[in-house]
């Protein structure tokens, strides 16, 4: 019997990993009224995007394809609140964001490692929290993996693939021959800062030595390019990357301070300003362990667009397969096969094909290894768990498992449109009550109730409305009106934000350069707006009123009955006049 205290819990659903998509799992479910137990095993969230890793949650190529819904929430409260992409505040917006849910216990510094099974059902998880010294157990009716290691794999027998596909195996022409069990490497990342004056720098004895630039072929290192980071530190993937992750990260290391003692010290990369500012120990890791689900995405799926039924998310990257030799591999250290941008991603590849309780989200979904290159980046997986969380919201309700969700599939993308989540090929479904209203503004505007909430194409989906200038709905009859939902400009593309033209679209930096001016916020944002509804005497009486607002999405429940509802655009963040994609009341 452990002389430590086991604090027990009894949830709705249990996610394990707070990366992105174990946090947008836990956000959406929570979000929509399920009870969550979010248990994570670092002190900060975010995973490989936290100020412990520091890669750059990017995703889908191609213009106004920019991932939404929560995903797009945080990062423009990052861009509000963290104009110089400071690291610690945007670890601190993460944890606020699943703090402020209260639908959502949070269990940092927790790592699972124990399970109670009922046959082919998940009864509890245990796990150890080091800061207390305590014991957590967890019942919870559905439990989502987004640990990226798929740490529930083992411990419930559920199905698993680690490793590369043979070619013949799903007929995929880019994988190898032979099906083996290399992956993907990792990276320790490191981060360097430019001063106003020189800074000496002295490597570590044991840090690897690189002469001359030779010996770093393909791999770029000029520190003049904003967004050059070190990605291509790459090892491991001719080990087993859990097993062996201790080993890999002390070689890495190794490569980390060698790297910045060739750029300082070993020929001219104009650094002699420059200064290490930060160097990762715990290393990013793209690839090991995937789940069997009951669909197996392939690069077929990927290249034919993945046009399912049960779409729930979409990718965009290529298939970005990078050798599993790594730095010690001598020529390029990654292969961009194409994809299309968007493809989709279907509900199938994010539950379990033999457990019946088990869902994931991340890099670890269904996947062939080859598939996995496109869906692995990070905003593709935070979408993957918000739609993962919904799904099993959605199977709380009605009191099912995973699997049965799919023949609700229809509600789950209905409510992940409504939540601003992009579905390639799908239109949301418009409130019945907007769409009986005459709707009339000094401009046209009836792409706002169109059930498109971004451009698409040549296709623009909003109106461009000028300031103080109403959009109105009038009906015959009055109606009783329970709030609104707008769909504002984020700039999908950043173009009017301001700061270097090639940084903008990144959400964080990796090299720091001299007295650079922080970053913008997108102009195109509407800032200031009102609500009016015309009451019984025929007088237009405000509803709600916003000032300083910067979200894209905003869905508010404000009552009133009334034969005529309008919204009044009053300021933006820059723009001469507000472009919105979607006015809706409910």
């Amino acid at each position: 019997m452990s002389p430590y205290p086991i604090q027990k819990h009894q949830t709705e659903i249990f996610v394990v990993g707070g990366g992105l998509a174990g946090m947008l799992a836990a956000i959406s479910a929570a979000r929509h009224g399920a009870k969550v137990v979010l248990m994570h095993d670092r002190p900060v969230l975010g995973g490989n995007c936290s100020s412990e890793i520091r890669m750059w949650a990017l995703g889908c190529h191609g213009k106004n394809n920019r991932e939404t819904g929560i995903l797009e929430e945080i990062l423009l409260e990052n861009m509000y609140r963290n104009p110089t992409r400071n690291f610690s505040i945007w670890d601190s917006i993460l944890y606020e964001k699943i703090k402020q849910e209260p639908n959502i216990t949070l269990l940092l510094n927790c790592t699972c490692n124990q399970v109670v099974m009922e046959q082919n059902r998940i009864r509890s998880v245990t796990g150890w929290q080091l800061t207390t010294y305590t014991w957590h157990e967890v019942q919870a009716d559905i439990f989502i993996d987004c640990s990226g290691d798929s740490v529930l794999a083992p411990l419930t027998g559920a199905e698993y693939r680690m490793g590369r596909e043979a070619r013949s195996e799903y007929q995929e022409d880019i994988a190898p021959e032979i099906a083996d069990s290399k992956t993907m490497g990792l990276t320790c990342m490191i981060q360097a800062r430019e001063t106003g004056h020189p800074v000496p720098y002295t490597p570590p004895a044991w840090a690897n030595v690189y002469e001359t630039d030779e010996d770093l072929p393909y791999r770029d290192h000029d520190l003049s390019n904003p967004i050059m980071n070190y990605w291509w530190m790459e090892l491991g993937g001719e080990q087993n990357c859990i097993r062996d992750a201790e080993t890999i990260r002390d070689e890495l290391l190794a490569v980390a301070f060698g790297i910045w003692d060739h750029i300082k010290n070993r020929g001219d990369h104009h650094a002699e300003n420059w200064e290490l500012e930060w160097v990762g120990f715990l290393p990013g890791k793209r690839e090991s362990i995937r789940y069997i689900g009951d669909h197996v995405l392939t690069q077929n799926d990927v290249r034919a667009e993945g046009k399912f039924e049960d779409l729930i998310a979409y990718g965009g990257w290529t298939m970005d397969d990078h050798h599993p030799g790594g730095l010690r591999y001598p020529g390029p250290p990654t292969i961009h096969h194409p994809a299309p941008s968007p493809f989709g991603i279907p509900y199938r590849c994010l539950y379990s094909k033999n457990i019946e309780n088990l869902m994931f989200a991340g890099r670890n979904i269904s996947t062939t290894h080859t598939a996995m290159s496109a869906s692995r980046v990070m905003a593709t997986c935070a979408v993957v768990g918000q739609a993962a969380g919904t799904a099993a919201a959605v199977a709380i309700q009605h009191r099912i498992a995973p699997r049965g969700v799919c023949a609700h599939i229809q509600e789950v993308q209905a409510m992940l449109m409504d939540d601003d989540c992009y579905l390639p090929w799908r239109r949301r479904a418009v409130s019945s009550i907007t769409q009986k209203a005459r709707m009339t503004a000094e401009v046209p505007c009836e792409a706002l109730r169109n059930g498109l909430d971004r451009p698409i194409g040549d296709q623009d989906n909003g109106c461009y409305i000028p300031l103080n200038t109403p959009v109105e709905l009038c009906w015959e009859e009055p109606q009783t009106i329970s709030g609104f939902r707008l769909i504002l400009d984020s700039d999908l593309e950043r173009e009017t934000c301001t700061g270097h033209p090639r940084l903008r679209t990144y959400p964080m930096l990796c090299n720091q350069f001299y007295e650079m001016e922080p970053f913008g916020f997108p102009t195109t944002m509407l800032k200031t707006f009102e609500l009016q509804y015309l009451d019984a005497n025929g007088q237009w009486t405000p509803l709600y009123h916003a000032a300083g607002q910067y979200q894209r999405y905003r869905k508010v429940c404000c009552s009133c009955r009334t034969s005529a509802i309008r919204f009044i655009p009053l300021e933006t963040w820059g723009s001469p006049s507000a472009h919105i994609f979607s006015f809706e009341v409910f």
